[in-house]
């Protein structure tokens, strides 16, 4: 008769005592039933005096370490301000946090495009008849773009931060519907000479005020910022934004961010910010570096 004993972990004492027990059993095949009982006998009292110092030796308690703690968080809201080659937004983004590395967000913002070839000056010279000084303009301007941007995005880590002052990297990246605002651009200009009027009138770009508009010496100064919200004009398009994270906060209660990268703008026609000349030109598109902070709460 073979007996087959598997055994995993032969540093526990009980092991050894087993194998000697087996090996004999195993080469005694001449023993009478009556010697076998006996040697069976033997054997289980052997083995119940060694569970005691077998369990000693499995059953060690391990540390616990109570430096090693952290709260588990669902969602996180951080308000950002991005300033990007070509103009400036204010944005809330709204995330869930699906695993210790991955966020997924909602990203709404608003903010403006400009041109690249705007260029703001002025006369600074008081008027006359109303004691007011002038306001800074920018020549052959004739639209505001103002952009309202909804994204839907993800943010990864590539490594944990320190316990104490380390900083997390990760990439972000979003996509999704932009739409774009027009609002003409007023300028106060002086009167023409045979206009009774003798204040500077606020007018806008057209093909009948062209020539007075971009006849630099008939411009006393932009008109205020509130002219022109009455005509507002659509113009849709899409967005998408990817950009390296750096987060001092990644995996604490508050956020504290800073992002770079780049990102795109893409309209369904030309963006009429500037008047077309002087080998100027409007785009449909619009590629804008940017550095973006943010600060916000995870619960």
């Amino acid at each position: 008769m073979r007996i087959f004993f598997a055994v995993k972990n032969r540093q526990n004492s009980i092991f050894p005592v087993i194998s000697l027990f087996l090996g004999v059993f195993n080469n005694c095949d001449h023993l009478s039933l009556n010697n076998m009982m006996k040697f069976a006998a033997i054997f289980v009292l052997t083995l119940c005096a060694c569970l005691p110092l077998s369990g000693q030796e499995t059953f060690q308690p391990k540390q616990i370490d109570g430096g090693n703690k952290g709260i588990i968080y669902n969602q996180e809201l951080a308000v950002g301000f991005r300033l990007h080659t070509n103009g400036l937004a204010l944005g809330v983004e709204i995330g869930q946090l699906k695993t210790y590395y991955l966020t997924q967000f909602i990203h709404f913002e608003i903010g403006e495009l400009k041109h690249s070839r705007e260029v703001r000056q002025s006369f600074d010279f008081p008027s006359t008849l109303n004691g007011k000084v002038s306001r800074a303009f920018k020549y052959g301007k004739q639209n505001n773009l103002y952009v309202l941007r909804a994204a839907f995005g993800q943010k990864r880590y590539f490594s944990e931060k320190a316990k104490k002052k380390g900083v997390a990297v990760g990439l972000t990246y979003q996509a999704g519907p932009t739409l774009g605002l027009l609002k003409p651009y007023y300028l106060e200009l002086f009167p023409s000479d045979t206009s009774p009027e003798r204040l500077p009138v606020s007018t806008k770009y057209s093909d009948a005020t062209a020539e007075r508009f971009l006849n630099i010496w008939n411009i006393y100064g932009a008109s205020p910022w509130s002219k022109g919200l009455s005509e507002l004009s659509v113009l849709p398009g899409a967005h998408a934004k990817i950009a390296m994270h750096f987060d001092w906060g990644a995996f604490d209660e508050y956020i504290k961010a800073f992002e770079a990268g780049i990102m795109v703008d893409v309209f369904t026609k030309k963006a009429p910010i500037m008047v077309e000349m002087d080998g100027i030109e409007n785009k449909p598109y619009f590629v804008n570096l940017f550095i973006n902070i943010q600060f916000g709460k995870r619960w």
